[in-house]
């Protein structure tokens, strides 16, 4: 193993210190059969999983996470009698992995399997000491958005957060990734190996930037209440979520792509160690990988499938290229999250950011 890999993994098991140190609230077990879920908002949607149960038997009980952060934590908090599946981003992913909260897949048990982009199946973060931990099942970009009301000539930089005419009205997620947004804006070449120097560089940045901010919000119905009660005008988002929430409420909106770059992620399911509902578990996933759950998930979120075979046979022509399943290599124009080499001192500055006056 090389020094630059036993660096890495020494501060992704440093960092576990601090994420642990976040004690969560978690539900009361629950029975065989009843699979619980850790999940980002929409990958739980009664849409789609009251045909899941219909056709499985197995019932679905989602709790709903705002950060990659949270993930560790609420398993610490005694999550492995709770929870049978996580839908971990890839930029946690060796996190999860490390603290022992997830067991391998048994990719012999995933039929649509092969039919993953191959780029989001083999990524180093999901293929750890000879084995596979995760099952790669939506990904997507996250650009910003604003009120096209409020805000007549359209935004095109990340820096447009910055401007003093938004005081007030800007929205930034509750995270550690804004060091990423900050690092790109500064010009910073590698936001995910971020020197002392760089990232002292971005956590100024971003105080800089704390009058102008209206809320650091942790879930996408926050900031879309946010943007209904006129209280946000622009913002960092999930991508089509957001905006897909937002047009429910016949909001004008649009997102825009900053020319600095957009995030982009990959999330995975994975399955909770030594879970008594494995087999649930399977069914879920078996069932996310089909067009029933990669277009149920696609329709709720916005977001792209990771199956561009299932993909094809449940999306419109219109659809599947609007969402890029015929042009992966668009990822490639993406920031795609990484684990950060020292997330402890990630973590410890984002903290500081939000602490600062």
């Amino acid at each position: 193993m090389t020094n630059h890999a036993t660096n890495a993994r020494r501060a992704i098991a440093t960092g576990l210190a601090i994420l642990l140190a976040t004690s969560a609230l978690v539900p009361a077990a629950h029975a065989e059969g009843e699979l619980g879920l850790l999940v980002w908002e929409g990958y739980a949607d009664q849409s789609f999983v009251k045909d899941f149960e219909a056709e499985s038997g197995c019932k679905v009980q989602a709790t709903y996470v705002g950060s990659n952060d949270d993930f560790v934590p609420k398993m610490q908090a005694g999550g492995g009698g709770v929870y049978d599946l996580l839908s971990v981003s890839a930029d946690a992913s060796e996190v999860v992995i490390r603290s022992g909260f997830a067991e391998p897949i048994d990719t012999a048990r995933i039929p649509e399997w092969n039919n993953i982009y191959e780029s989001f199946r083999t990524v180093p973060s999901l293929n750890i000491d000879g084995q596979v931990w995760g099952v790669p099942f939506t990904w997507g970009a996250n650009p910003f958005i604003y009120r096209t009301d409020k805000i007549a000539t359209p935004p095109t930089s990340i820096g447009d957060l910055w401007k003093p005419e938004f005081k007030g009205k800007v929205g930034m997620w509750d995270d550690k990734s804004m060091l990423y947004n900050a690092a790109r804006l500064l010009g910073i070449a590698e936001p995910f190996k971020m020197t002392d120097e760089e990232l002292e560089k971005a956590k100024n940045k971003l105080i800089e930037q704390k009058p102008l901010v209206r809320k650091y919000w942790t879930t996408a119905g926050e900031l879309t209440q946010l943007m209904a009660s006129d209280e946000v005008w622009i913002s960092y988002t999930w991508g089509g979520l957001m905006l897909n929430e937002a047009k429910k409420l016949n909001l004008p909106v649009a997102e825009f792509m900053p020319k600095e770059g957009a995030d982009g992620w990959v999330d995975n399911w994975m399955i909770v160690k030594d879970s008594p509902n494995q087999e649930c578990a399977y069914k879920y996933i078996n069932f996310m990988m089909s067009p029933k759950g990669q277009c149920g998930v696609s329709t709720v979120t916005g977001y792209s499938a990771s199956n561009p075979v299932a993909a094809k046979t449940c999306m419109s022509a219109e659809e599947f290229a609007a969402k890029h399943q015929d042009d992966v290599a668009y990822v490639k124009q993406l920031h795609m999250w990484q684990t950060p080499e020292r997330i402890e001192v990630y973590t410890n500055v984002w903290n500081a950011v939000k602490a600062a006056p």
